[in-house]
């Protein structure tokens, strides 16, 4: 058993820990993996993104950092991150799964196409079980881990992305509670972490007709909370907690980081571009 007592020799909350991330090589996963190493965790960045990859791992230094190539669609990549960490870092403690994918943002469902659904399935869906399934794989013997999906307020609310990642993310809330459920009986939480829009490749790819002025000034006005900025960083913060012996009592938590926006009607979706 875990003491709920933090033991750390330098006060760095994820000192001697071993974590993968898959998407690490941009965005959410760039900034979380940066920033658990700072917190003395030794990372696996695990990405179809190849250079991009490495040069993240060369910022952060070969000591504390690794990369592999992995399609989280694919159970054999996913497999071999995993047992990749376990032979280059000698254990693994954290799992993110934090790869996501999107789809051109059709509004009428008559004009999406299945291939694109299951695309976005594939990744935000398939890769979260596949990431949860051979993570604890390695966890279970140990009876300790955290695994941290990556979620989205779009997990509990409609009407402001595609069909298939609004689905794709409620289906991560799902497994995150079941895989909960299941693998807490061993000692290994599962949490999820929510985020609204954030500066990152991802999302401005979803707003590139925007620019950063305009995206800053449509956000503050979907949210509640004023005066701050939803940065890569307070997510990268949040899945260090969920890493971190902090939430040791926390488990099936999808925690939503969103300035307010789903706790008020805002009058703001996609759909409001039918006409009535």
């Amino acid at each position: 058993m875990i003491s709920n007592k933090l033991h750390t020799s330098s006060g760095r909350r994820l000192e001697g820990k071993v974590a993968v991330i898959t998407g690490g090589a941009a965005g959410i996963g760039k900034t979380t993996a940066k920033l658990f190493c700072q917190q003395g965790c030794k990372v696996l960045i695990a990405d179809i993104q190849d250079e991009l990859g490495h040069s993240v791992c060369h910022e952060i230094g070969p000591e504390m950092s690794s990369f592999i190539h992995c399609d989280v669609t694919k159970e054999d990549d996913v497999k071999k991150a995993v047992d990749e960490a376990i032979t280059r870092f000698g254990k693994l403690d954290i799992m993110f799964n934090n790869a996501g994918a999107i789809d051109p943002p059709k509004i009428k469902i008559m004009d999406n196409e299945k291939s694109d659904f299951d695309n976005v399935l594939s990744v935000n869906v398939t890769g979260v079980f596949l990431g949860t399934k051979h993570a604890a794989r390695v966890m279970l013997p140990l009876k300790q881990g955290s695994i941290i999906n990556n979620g989205s307020v779009s997990s509990i609310m409609g009407g402001i992305a595609s069909h298939a990642y609004v689905a794709s993310k409620h289906a991560v809330v799902g497994l995150t509670k079941n895989a909960a459920a299941e693998l807490g009986r061993s000692g290994i939480r599962v949490n999820c972490v929510s985020a609204f829009a954030i500066g990152s490749p991802f999302f401005r790819n979803l707003v590139k007709e925007y620019d950063d002025d305009e995206i800053e000034k449509r956000v503050e006005k979907m949210s509640s909370l004023k005066g701050v900025t939803l940065t890569a960083q307070d997510i990268a913060e949040a899945v260090l907690y969920f890493g971190s012996d902090e939430s040791i009592c926390v488990s099936g938590h999808n925690f939503v980081i969103d300035k307010g926006f789903t706790v008020t009607n805002t009058n703001f979706g996609m759909f409001n571009q039918l006409n009535s």
